[in-house]
């Protein structure tokens, strides 16, 4: 696997190695200390995986973004220390697939990865007709059901449509904005309040798990993930 590392910071490029090597012992990581640089070893190299930092000296993380979705769909994951939830939720907004605060844990570091990798593998939600979710929950997209413990789960249009939306991109942050673009058609409304109101009846009809705040996570400011239960 090929990994660019777009980072002037060294000891953070030492921590993200180290990491990598020790989950994936065959790893090829290349390293960009500059934002330009980043983009033309993106198309010299075509990496597997690309982990930008958001301070960079030439560029700002929303430009280098940009320029890289004009000409590429590689996994990207965005290193940040903006506490700021707009500049987050604009960074997804302009291609970013993930992001992760520094300092970083290793293991939610290693986790990320790992939900992006399996994604652009083909071994994640989105081409399947069916998926079964823990020994619980299983979504069929063909015929728009969702089964719980065996049986039919009662949900809404919209209630379906968002949680299918969730599941097809399991492991990724959905924004707000996305979320109201995809499930409701509103392009260019900022009352998110309708998507809460519709993730809490979701969580409280697929609260199979006792607390479905691990299966529905919210990234506060931002908008919602889903994960699968790792039990």
């Amino acid at each position: 696997m090929k990994v660019l590392v777009i980072d002037n910071d060294q000891e953070i490029v030492k921590d993200i190695s180290f990491c990598l090597q020790v989950r994936y012992p065959n790893v090829n990581v290349i390293v960009a200390d500059k934002g330009q640089r980043g983009i033309e070893l993106v198309e010299e190299e075509l990496p597997e995986l690309v982990l930008v930092n958001s301070s960079l000296p030439d560029m700002s993380t929303l430009d280098l973004v940009r320029d890289i979705r004009e000409f590429s769909d590689v996994a990207l994951l965005v290193i940040t220390d903006e506490l700021n939830p707009l500049e987050r939720a604009k960074e997804l907004e302009m291609g970013a697939d993930e992001y992760i605060m520094k300092p970083f844990n290793p293991i939610e570091f290693l986790a990320k990865i790992r939900a992006l990798l399996r994604r652009i593998d083909g071994n994640g939600f989105q081409n399947q007709e069916i998926v079964n979710i823990g020994n619980e929950l299983s979504v069929d997209f063909a015929k728009r059901e969702v089964f719980l413990s065996g049986k039919r789960l009662n949900l809404t249009p919209i209630e379906y449509n968002l949680l299918a939306t969730l599941v097809k991109n399991e492991g990724r942050v959905l924004t707000h904005s996305f979320l109201l673009g995809k499930v409701w058609g509103l392009e260019d409304d900022t009352d998110f309040s309708y998507i809460k109101k519709y993730i809490y009846r979701l969580r409280s009809k697929l609260n199979y798990l006792g607390d479905m705040s691990k299966v529905i996570l919210t990234e506060r400011g931002v908008g919602y993930r889903f994960m699968r239960p790792t039990r």
